[in-house]
């Protein structure tokens, strides 16, 4: 079986009343989704597709919450052979007008033919429209046909070949929905088959997932491998899991569950959210992989989580790492399955000053680093430098991939694809890190992309938001991540030139800054520092010296960073 909807055809076949998604939402009951239901809800909207003349291969752009109109959606637009793309729901952090632009720029680059969403959010939608794009119909999930039982050989995604693109997965940063990975029924099944061999995941296993959809992490491990795996699948919400992280721990103890792919700052949040009185009764004995992955890994959060855990059954050698990336489907590396999670402690001048990865010596400042493991079978990795040369091992460079599993292509991005492409069929990643005995390590990323919360956030975009502070001297903007050790993750530090002196007016300029970002992001500024002319760093060409700016900030603000 070699595209989706042949898989979902031997699964309607043989398995019907097998219970492959639980969906958990607060407040309501469980409901338990059988691949009956879940195959025959899609059918609904592959021939509402159908009807509106979308035709397979067009792209259908999902603006839908977890729950079953979107998994009905997704899995329809696949029956019908057209290929979907999850776009993040708004939410009330956010400006619309914010979000209206994203979707605009999603639309210009992507070129969906329709959009799916509820009645109550056409009107948020619409602004975004214009006469001349490529948008024919935005179909509102009342207007979608009821379930019905698929008829496999008229569905027009049973025509679609393996090497077609199947789904396109967007990155949850505003700037990075203009870069759509476009993805095969094959690659998706060549990632499974690895990672299901990297995992030992056989039939028994049970994910627990509450990532947001839109995110590969969520789209591939916490939603397309169970269902196409044939694993039970219980599904959170995200929203109702940051209300009350507990719901995680609740649903594995019921469930069994066994596998949970976890951001790393959500070790640290649960270790400090989650209360002993609330795990009463709970048993995370089942638990046999926690994999820790979309962030630079950090030791004293697994810290935190086991001994917090500990007590109700979890055990240590359940952590685990993986090295992710959309562009490779998902994993690239697999760690703390067959044996534990190595750290590897370094010199930290010489990972900061001479790009080396030397074991570090008695009394000398250190930095501990945690493996992401080895490759998943084929896969490969190699550390390059600035001339895409290799390096030898304990050498940082930039990490390249290449496999079986790759991208299709950055959608309708030519430029972008020949950009991240080098001979060889090899991948380039834009993270930095090294390999030392055969494993990877990450130690940063090539470009000033900031992560938050699991979040990919983009400097430039908070910039524009700030210079539009009145007061702000344009241009004199500059944002970066200052990682936050309780957290578990990076925050975000903005350095503006006001040039009024007056203390009053820097101050009011300083909260509208915090206002402005947060509400057009999504992202609470860990500190907002106001500085005046010629503070500022550039490049000799001009440009915003990030880099430096945060080095200036930290060694003059007694922010302590780490």
């Amino acid at each position: 079986m070699n595209t989706f909807p042949q898989r979902l055809q031997r699964a309607y076949q043989d398995q019907p009343d097998f219970v492959i998604v639980t969906l958990q939402q607060a407040g309501q009951t469980d409901q338990p989704i059988t691949y009956r239901e879940l195959i025959e809800g899609a059918n609904g909207y592959a021939r509402t597709y159908s009807e509106l003349g979308i035709r397979p291969g067009e792209v259908v752009i999902l603006i839908l919450q977890h729950g079953l109109d979107l998994m009905y959606a997704f899995w329809g637009a696949v029956l019908h052979g057209a290929i979907p793309a999850i776009m993040p729901f708004l939410t009330e952090k956010l400006l619309p007008d914010r979000y209206r632009a994203d979707l605009a720029a999603l639309i210009a680059v992507t070129q969906p033919c329709a959009i799916v969403t509820y009645p109550d959010f056409e009107a948020e939608i619409r602004p975004a429209l214009n006469a001349d794009d490529s948008v024919r119909h935005v179909l509102l999930s009342t207007q979608v046909q009821i379930p019905s039982a698929p008829d496999f050989t008229s569905l027009e995604g049973m025509q679609r070949q393996p090497g077609d693109i199947v789904l396109l997965q967007h990155s949850s940063g505003t700037t990075g929905l203009q870069k759509g990975v476009a993805l095969s029924h094959q690659a998706v099944f060549n990632q499974l088959d690895n990672l299901r061999a990297a995992l030992h995941q056989d039939e028994h296993d049970i994910i627990v997932s509450w990532l947001p959809l839109y995110h590969d992490m969520g789209l591939i491990a916490g939603f397309l491998m169970p269902i196409l795996a044939g694993n039970h699948l219980v599904l959170l919400s995200p929203f109702d899991w940051v209300r009350n992280p507990v719901r995680l721990m609740q649903a594995v103890a019921l469930y069994c569950g066994t596998l949970t792919w976890l951001p790393n700052f959500a070790y640290y949040f649960c270790a400090q959210k989650i209360r002993d009185r609330q795990m009463t009764g709970v048993d995370l004995s089942s638990w046999r992989a926690v994999i820790n992955c979309s962030e630079p890994v950090r030791a004293d959060g697994h810290q935190a989580f086991l001994e917090k855990f500990a007590p109700f059954g979890f055990r240590e050698d359940a952590l685990a790492v993986s090295y992710a990336m959309a562009e490779n489907v998902f994993a690239v590396t697999q760690a703390g399955i067959d044996s534990p999670l190595v750290i590897d402690e370094i010199d930290r001048e010489g990972l900061q000053v001479e790009r080396v990865a030397r074991p570090c010596e008695d009394g000398r400042p250190s930095v501990r680093m945690v493996s992401c493991g080895r490759p998943v079978p084929n896969v490969e990795l190699c550390v390059v430098d600035e001339h895409n040369q290799g390096v030898p091992e304990r050498r940082i460079g930039e990490v390249a991939v290449r496999s079986n599993c790759m991208l299709n292509e950055y959608y309708h991005r030519p430029d972008a694809t020949a950009q991240a492409m080098i001979p060889g069929g090899w991948y380039l990643t834009g993270d930095y890190g090294y390999l030392a005995d055969g494993e990877l390590y990450i130690t940063g990323r090539k470009k000033d992309l900031i992560i938050v919360g699991g979040k990919n956030i983009y400097p430039q975009d908070l910039e524009l938001l700030a210079n539009e502070v009145s007061g702000v001297h344009r241009g004199r903007v500059s944002a970066f991540g200052v990682f936050d050790e309780n957290k578990g993750t990076e925050d975000v530090v903005i350095v503006a030139q006001v040039d009024d002196e007056d203390e009053t007016t820097r101050q009011r300029i300083s909260d509208e800054i915090r206002q402005v970002v947060t509400r057009g992001s999504a992202v609470a500024l860990r500190n907002v520092y106001i500085v005046g002319p010629g503070w500022m760093v550039k490049t000799s060409s001009g440009k915003n010296a990030r880099l430096a700016n945060r080095e200036k900030y930290l060694k003059e603000s007694g922010d302590s960073g780490s």
